[in-house]
């Protein structure tokens, strides 16, 4: 009897980095040792928007998302004993992508590695990043350049590597519907090939145009999920052949990799999350024609804080037996011909074409930041009230909350604690490596970079050589400010009274009768402070205090401690509330409460958001923090009456 050929399976990528480059370094060679066939690097929030370890802003955010990288030296560290010659290494940086890059081929260099061999992709997508992840450093129009910059150079010098991947993973888990998922990623690689194709030579770009590849979220709807994925195929297939006349079919397939929805992962009965990230996997591998090239699995316990090595473990093993237990890569497509889902295919397609449209109309994705940010903000509005209300059911959370205890969440070490030293230990090598190093060197690399960056020339050669000389992460993106200047997105909220008030006229007329004790709108300011970008609780937050009749300010991401209070005390807020999803919740707040009693403020109720341990959220109440809330606070409407209630002169004074 024969066996039926096996197509062979996609790269099996655990996304991961922490702490420090040694850390890290050892979690990487463990999980090639376990099967694991391609690297994906997490950075943290630092490396990602170009500060060094030790600058204020980065205070309490070293190590905790990803890995720091502040040097040549790190990045050494971070790739010892792994040769980068026979390594697939994806990199989730963006800002400073091509800084990152830099670092990567000097290292490469060092091990001996051929650069023109050396395989892998970064992410590069910057347009997202103003709508939904928030680690953009220059405007959009220098930001663009920087990303072509490193599509023309690979092409050159690195022609396996994929310079940029169209990432609409955060669309979704900012709200994206999968139309606007479709659109708003084709339109981001239209805006980047539209630039490149004046820094590439007219019989190159057919390749360079194949060398781009997406990144993808796929959630628990997973039937529209894997329609989504062949109308990405379809759409994608279309643009190539009649908006850039590319006529080899190999160079117009949509090459993707997923991770799947973090959003959806529950704190409340974290255990359903592993049948949740199983099916969602099946969206992106059942459909041969529409198949991820590479997955990366959550974690069953993210939404409680950090995954162990064997909850990793546990996702790998996940997509082996998928991959080589089951039949499933024996057969051609399960799918062609099939009514429901042509027909699906069909619908999504119609819907992202006219979004498309849209964006065209207004001059394409950078000029509709604004419209693609705000629709986002809208959707997701509508995709948290469908919850709150029934309408949408998240079992365990809106349904079925009746449980049993969950043995995997008791006793100590169910979760990983992130090293307290770490962030010391970083700083301190920082401080070495400044030391040992050729500040001439470093300096005049430095205006070279500058020099690059202002009068047009490829911006990698000169990152290169800065890499090479010893300059930090920080420095890089010194320049790169200096040169381009720094820019605030827009946030997508807007502060005009909304229509949105359904459901909402009892809170409405509690914040009317308050506003009128207090003698002015209640005002309610809503701060994000450090450097995590994830915006998506504050929007939400923001917007529906405003549906519920509060005067507010939100003025987006990225603000320090002091920033914030001193806007409290301009705004004369009758109340703070405070977002922060990166772990970095103690120390930034223990500063912001230090400086709210400093300016006076000490009777203004300060909340706070985010995934907060329960200890935590001990430590802050000590700290005098009023409420804290998590994922598991997901009635929003319960929110608005606590922050009335904190305010109200007359609950205030029964008290």
């Amino acid at each position: 009897m024969s066996h039926p050929q096996k197509d062979r399976p996609w790269l099996f990528r655990t996304y991961a980095g922490h702490s420090t480059a040694k850390a890290s370094n050892e979690l990487y060679r463990t999980n090639l040792a376990k099967g694991q066939t391609g690297l994906s690097v997490a950075f943290d929030l630092p490396t990602q928007t170009g500060y060094d370890s030790d600058h204020t802003l980065a205070r309490g955010e070293v190590g905790k998302v990803g890995v720091p990288i502040s040097h040549l030296g790190d990045m050494r560290t971070l790739f010892a004993d792994i040769p980068l010659g026979q390594m697939n290494t994806s990199m989730t940086i963006n800002a400073t992508a091509p800084w990152l890059l830099s670092l990567y081929i000097a290292v490469a260099e060092e091990q001996g590695a051929d650069i023109s061999a050396l395989q892998g992709t970064v992410q590069n997508d910057i347009i997202k990043e103003y709508l939904s992840r928030g680690t953009y450093v220059c405007p959009p129009e220098p930001s663009l350049r920087m990303i072509t910059d490193v599509a023309a150079y690979t092409r050159e010098h690195l022609p396996k590597w994929n310079p940029m991947n169209v990432c609409s993973y955060h669309l979704q888990e900012a709200g994206a519907t999968p139309e606007q998922e479709l659109a708003f990623a084709l339109a981001t690689a239209t805006a980047v090939l539209d630039d490149l194709k004046g820094k590439v030579p007219a019989e190159h770009f057919p390749a360079m145009v194949g060398r781009i590849s997406f990144f993808v979220n796929a959630g628990i709807r997973f039937v529209t999920e894997m329609c989504k994925m062949r109308a990405f195929v379809d759409l994608w297939d279309e643009i190539c052949r009649d908006r850039y006349g590319v006529e080899d079919p190999k160079f117009r397939r949509f090459r993707y990799g997923v991770q799947v929805n973090s959003l959806g992962l529950t704190e409340q009965q974290p255990e359903n999350n592993v049948y949740r990230i199983l099916i969602e996997m099946l969206a992106v591998t059942l459909s041969k024609k529409a198949r991820a090239r590479a997955v990366q699995l959550p974690a069953w316990n993210e939404a409680l804080g950090l995954p162990r090595p064997w909850d990793q473990q546990w996702s790998l093993r996940m997509q082996q037996i998928l991959a080589f237990e089951t039949d499933l890569l024996e057969y051609g497509d399960l799918f062609d011909g099939n009514p429901a889902v042509d027909a699906k295919v069909e619908e999504l397609k119609d819907g992202a074409r006219a979004e498309l449209a849209q964006i065209d109309a207004m001059g394409g994705a950078v000029q509709a930041i604004e419209y693609m940010k705000s629709r986002l903000v809208d959707a997701n509005a509508e995709r948290i009230g469908r919850i709150e209300d029934g309408e949408t059911t998240v079992v365990g959370v809106n349904k079925f909350t009746q449980a049993e205890e969950s043995p995997l969440t008791a006793g100590d070490e169910a979760i990983m604690v992130a090293d307290p030293k770490a962030e010391a230990d970083q700083i301190a090598r920082l401080d070495a490596w400044r030391d040992a190093r050729d500040d001439g060197a470093v300096r005049a690399a430095l205006a070279d970079l500058r020099a690059a960056a202002l009068d047009g020339r490829n911006i990698m050669p000169a990152s290169i050589a800065a890499a090479k000389a010893g300059a930090t992460t920080g420095e890089w993106g010194d320049m790169v400010r200096k040169a381009f200047g720094q820019y605030r997105a827009p946030t997508g909220v807007s502060r005009n009274p909304s229509n949105r008030t359904e459901g909402l006229e009892d809170i409405r007329a509690r914040v009317d009768a308050v506003s009128d004790t207090l003698g002015r709108r209640l005002k309610f300011l809503v701060g994000k402070p450090g450097l995590d970008g994830h915006s998506n609780g504050a929007e939400q937050i923001a917007a529906r205090a405003r549906d519920c009749g509060m005067d507010i300010t939100y003025e987006g991401i990225r603000l320090t401690p002091e920033e914030i209070v001193a806007a409290a005390l301009e705004d004369q807020a009758h109340v703070v509330g405070l977002s922060i999803l990166s772990g970095s919740h103690i120390p930034l707040i223990e500063d912001l409460m230090t400086r709210m009693r400093a300016a006076g403020l000490s009777e203004v109720p300060v909340v706070v958001g985010g995934i907060i341990p329960d200890d935590d959220a001990n430590r802050l109440r000590a700290m005098g923090v009023a409420k804290v809330y998590t994922p598991k606070d997901f009635e929003l409407n319960h929110i608005m009456i606590d922050i009335v209630e904190l305010v109200d002169p007359a609950a205030v004074a029964a008290e």
